[in-house]
């Protein structure tokens, strides 16, 4: 699921109104305190989260963002989790790290199905419409807040809210203000469902595409059995609370980065198959070796192969950074052995220096030794024994229970720092 709360709100109530930052308000206490109705009562808070910069791992999935702007013609919907109750509302939105104005068309709060936290569906009465000095839409200036005109709207403590907010325009750029790590679901729909009871098929959950070759792709696997390592590794996120995770596996035996062969190259696809694809979070490369064992065995040849490969995955983990996808990379496994063709001492080097770069470049969010996990410890550039599906390339079912088993499951919610695992 997304977790996190995109444009930050605080939300008052005063006297009991109450003001809900939305994420988070920013302004200092005695300025809320001094926006008061006629009756002189007061506003207090009663829920608001941190207002943070999202960072380009964090941003919203397509088509919600895109390279021009973030939420174009989106509706967001999102609860919020109210600390002490009353009968009147206003709510405050921040754009305090935004990169642009935020234009907001249209805002409503109602009650989730159920009293619910984190539900996309809401009860089809109340639902009341925000305005903002008496218009239905408001710009908030980059750096700056807004506050909703008060609006009469019952809560008890400790009950949830859920705002809806449509963005006919989007919000320029892909700087905006929210707080990754809500734990709370956001539910995201294209047009305006800002009225709404149900916004279907929008829970945020991501997609896990896998880059790869016959390797990804279950060569050495059992037929009918579906127990290729994505698979496996799908399993394991299904029992780890990983469950709005999906796994795609675009694989092909015989891929190769960088030609043609059977099926176009990854360089050539790699836009096509994991970066357009719908509702993408995470892209992992598990390529190469195709590349090197195919290639000549002399070092000229063999040194301006890796410096390719080294250029093409570049090329991808900066391309998909940009659209604000996490990049994993895994490392390239051993395919040494008596009788395998790929066999050689300078295509061993090429591998090890692959690897070495994977893991020392810093361009990707995480790397994932799985060279580590299936080689043979006495001899480094084979598999090891338990693992060998017979070629010397391709693990067997234990080796690939082996990879799943050893996949870092938090890279899937570790911010976008970078790192190697």
């Amino acid at each position: 699921m997304f977790n996190s709360h995109f444009l930050v709100f605080a939300v008052a109530f005063g006297t009991s109104w109450l003001s809900l930052p939305v994420t988070g308000s920013v302004i200092p206490k005695e300025q809320i305190i001094e926006s008061r109705q006629d009756t002189g009562n007061k506003w207090v808070d009663t829920w608001t989260s941190m207002p943070q910069l999202v960072e380009p791992g964090n941003l919203p999935p397509s088509p919600f963002t895109s390279q021009g702007a973030v939420f174009n013609d989106a509706t967001l919907r999102q609860t919020l989790h109210v600390s002490i109750g009353a009968d009147r509302i206003r709510l405050q939105i921040s754009n305090t790290f935004g990169g642009s104005d935020l234009p907001i068309t249209e805002a409503a709060i109602a009650l989730p199905t159920g009293g619910e936290a984190g539900v996309g569906n809401i009860e089809a009465s109340p639902i009341a419409g925000l305005t903002f000095n008496g218009a239905t839409s408001v710009t908030i200036p980059k750096g700056e807040v807004a506050y909703s005109d008060p609006i009469d709207f019952s809560v008890v403590a400790e009950s949830m809210l859920t705002l809806t907010l449509y963005l006919a325009a989007g919000q320029t750029g892909n700087s905006i203000t929210g707080h990754p790590g809500s734990r709370t679901t956001s539910w995201m729909q294209e047009g305006n469902h800002v009225n709404a009871t149900s916004i279907p098929g929008s829970s945020i959950a991501h997609c896990f595409v896998i880059l790869g070759d016959s390797i990804t792709d279950g060569r050495g696997s059992d037929d009918n059995k579906n127990n290729r390592w994505p698979d496996l590794l799908l399993a394991r996120m299904q029992t780890n609370e990983l469950t709005e995770i999906g796994v795609d596996n675009q694989a092909a035996g015989g891929n190769r980065v960088l030609q043609d062969g059977l099926g176009p190259s990854l360089i050539s696809r790699y836009k096509r198959d994991a970066i357009e694809q719908e509702g993408v979070k995470y892209i992992m490369i598990f390529e190469g070796v195709n590349d090197i064992g195919t290639a000549g065995t002399d070092q000229n040849t063999q040194t301006r192969l890796g410096d390719n490969l080294i250029s093409a995955f570049t090329q991808i983990a900066s391309d998909t950074s940009a659209a604000g996808i996490l990049i994993f990379a895994a490392t390239i496994t051993p395919f040494s052995g008596p009788g395998q063709s790929y066999s050689n001492p300078t295509r061993e080097k090429t591998r090890q220096r692959v690897n070495a770069w994977f893991t020392s470049s810093g361009l990707f969010d995480a790397v994932v030794d799985f060279d580590a996990v299936v080689r043979d410890p006495v001899t480094p550039s084979q598999l090891a024994p338990e693992y060998n599906g017979g070629d010397y390339l391709h693990p067997n079912v234990a080796g690939y229970q082996a990879i799943a088993d050893a996949f870092p499951l938090d890279i899937f919610t570790a911010t976008a720092s970078k790192r190697a695992v």
